[in-house]
């Protein structure tokens, strides 16, 4: 049996990522990064694309994690995917993770472009990056997923 030690958790804003990194990390004991912490500066103001790949590599150096975050445009996605035994991509609508976003807090307008436009600009990076990951190909005729294999 295969174990999971090295979980990278993708989505965008709203979609539920912190949650879901802190209940695996209970269950699994594994610790969980959460990388807003680490990329954004003061202001906020994003990380150097090339500064912001290598504080991942230093991070995903360590033996086993749970990284919680995607940070859209901003982010170089292929260092911890290389690093990653585990892909999870939280992949709900607008409306809901909207709505989950709105009451948590206050964002700025670059957000909202970027939890508007997530499958349009962001899903196909990931799925760019990501192509061993069996992806929905589509919708079959009762609106379920059909899965690339």
């Amino acid at each position: 049996m295969t174990t999971m030690c090295r979980i990278v958790i993708l989505g965008r804003g709203g979609a539920g990522k912190s949650t879901l990194a802190t209940e695996l990390g209970r269950l699994t004991g594994l610790p969980v990064i959460e990388l807003d912490k680490h990329f954004w500066q003061p202001g906020p103001v994003a990380t150097p694309p090339e500064e912001w790949a290598a504080v991942q590599a230093v991070l995903a150096a360590r033996d086993g994690w749970i990284m919680d975050g995607d940070l859209g445009p901003h982010d170089v996605l292929p260092v911890r995917l290389r690093a990653a035994d585990t892909v999870i991509v939280l992949d709900f609508g607008f409306a809901r993770c909207a709505w989950r976003a709105v009451r948590r807090s206050w964002e700025r307008a670059d957000f909202w472009r970027w939890v508007w436009n997530y499958r349009r600009t962001s899903l196909p990076q990931v799925i760019g990056f990501a192509p061993w990951i069996p992806w929905p190909s589509g919708r079959g005729g009762n609106g379920a997923p059909r899965w690339n294999a």
